[in-house]
């Protein structure tokens, strides 16, 4: 997959530095990954959550955080829409964000 935008990854990390290696994590594997359906994310992520409009929230850094993606199977294209703590998140509506 391709990651857009890696930036919006490290600008966080800089924040929370907690997130710094679940997110390198992620991102590597995402990098690395083929995914064509949901069901092969889920097969990796259990915990991942999707929504309309191909995108899906992860749990990052034991769910201390929370990252949504969305999905361009076709393309293999991964755009970071949000990542934030559970607070931040809260306030946020990841159909539309």
């Amino acid at each position: 997959m391709r990651i857009i935008a890696r930036k919006t990854l490290r600008d966080f990390w800089r924040r929370y530095p907690d997130a710094e290696q679940p997110l390198k994590a992620w991102f590597a594997e995402a990098q690395a990954a083929t995914w064509q359906t949901p069901q092969t994310i889920k097969q990796r992520y259990r915990h991942a959550s999707f929504l309309a409009d191909n995108r899906v929230i992860f749990n990052i850094a034991g769910n201390k955080y929370r990252l949504i993606v969305h999905m361009n199977y076709k393309f293999q294209i991964a755009y970071i829409k949000f990542i934030g703590t559970h607070a931040e998140y809260d306030r946020v509506d990841p159909e539309i964000i």
